[in-house]
């Protein structure tokens, strides 16, 4: 297989670059959206919560729709190019629109399109590295770093944006970011011709017919474990203030802090596939999320909470990686299908998490929350059990 030369080092840190960037625009607009929308347009409660689900199904059937589409086209180049430069106009809609019906269906469609910029980046990366002879898993946890990297810069600089200088500066930011990844992508990354690698892929088309099974055990195990995540992202700053009643600055600490561990711990879980199977290491990682959620409801000191971080890290860091990688091997003839499959089943769970941990809260507390959570981890461990190993 030839990939058109240009050279190696250059191209990977264009992968490293565009994973950023693209972590970097979603860091930027979904921490502050909720207070955007109660601020700028003043709308209640509800419909910031509306607003969040419309956002995450518009997000999840438009990145279905572009990642079948893509698996079909021969550069996927020129896709990434197409919703980076969409998502420009997403990102201008927001910074100059007040609308929120505008907003909600048309701001959220553009943006939507643009956020499948980072699916089909890490599926161009996947083919990039297999048909580059590079190692294709710590290539992707590499690349995966990066998304950890920005939600540790993006969230505290798009705040001081938007607080000191207004949302619409914030927005044209994250529209700066979609520029450059669109550049990027046009100036750096080779072509590969996807022909080319249909006729050299020895396998048989494998998925998602001779493993369907398991990618439907697979996608319900993330599903239920982004779920837990999104329900602690939601319940932990109100739980710690009203509850517990810890300083406000808190979860920042606490969200900052799992972020900057996640590093770390994706780079050992990519390193310590050379010696155990990807199903042992997600596995344990649910092992560590059971602990996690379980010691919440036990552990109520500030030093504590920040200290559980460690296990959030373990958690969250090998599924973010390790997942994805899952899909692909399951699925090895549909990279853009199999990457983005992965990332609906994190934007779904925002859809049932979210209004979920709101209702528990409002009937028996915050703390209730991981409870369920503690349940769902288990049913997800069952779910994963039953995926075949690859």
């Amino acid at each position: 297989m030839q990939v058109h030369h240009k050279p190696a080092n250059l191209v990977a840190f264009a992968f490293l670059l565009i994973a950023f960037l693209t972590g970097t625009a979603s860091a930027f607009q979904m921490p502050t959206l909720s207070l955007f929308l109660s601020r700028e347009i003043q709308v209640s409660p509800l419909m910031v919560g509306i607003f969040y689900a419309v956002n995450a199904i518009m997000g999840i059937l438009i990145s279905q729709m572009v990642a079948r589409y893509s698996d079909k086209q021969d550069d996927r180049r020129k896709i990434i190019i197409g919703c980076c430069l969409i998502a420009i106009f997403g990102s201008l809609i927001f910074a100059f629109n007040r609308n929120y019906y505008v907003l909600a269906f048309l701001g959220t469609f553009f943006l939507g399109l643009g956020s499948s910029s980072n699916p089909q980046s890490f599926a161009f990366a996947r083919e990039y590295a297999e048909h580059s002879q590079r190692e294709a898993v710590m290539f992707t946890t590499i690349m995966r770093t990066q998304i950890s990297l920005a939600w540790i810069i993006g969230p505290p600089v798009s705040f001081a944006i938007a607080l000191n200088w207004g949302f619409h500066y914030m927005y044209l930011v994250a529209g700066l970011a979609f520029l450059l990844c669109a550049l990027l992508t046009a100036t750096m990354l080779p072509k590969i011709s996807r022909k080319q690698i249909l006729k050299t892929e020895s396998a048989p088309i494998s998925a998602p017919t001779n493993n369907r099974q398991s990618v439907i055990y697979l996608f319900t195990a993330c599903f239920l474990m982004w779920m837990c995540n999104s329900m602690y992202m939601i319940s932990m700053p109100l739980y710690s203030i009203h509850e517990l009643h810890l300083p406000e600055s808190l979860a920042g600490t606490l969200m900052g802090t799992a972020a900057g561990l996640e590093i770390p711990v994706m780079l050992i879980g990519g390193y310590l596939t050379k010696f155990f199977r990807k199903k042992v290491l997600i596995l344990t990682a649910l092992l560590s999320g059971f602990a996690f959620n379980l010691l919440l409801l036990f552990l109520h000191e500030a030093w504590q909470l920040v200290a559980l971080q460690v296990l959030n890290a373990v958690f969250i860091g090998i599924i973010a990686t390790l997942g994805m990688v899952y899909f692909q091997d399951l699925m090895p003839r549909q990279m853009g299908a199999a990457t983005t499959l992965f990332g609906n089943a994190a934007k779904g769970s925002w859809i049932l998490g979210g209004p979920l941990a709101g209702f528990i809260a409002e009937h028996w507390g915050y703390s209730s929350v991981f409870y369920l959570s503690v349940v769902i981890v288990l049913i997800s461990f069952y779910c994963m059990w039953k995926v075949k190993s690859v």
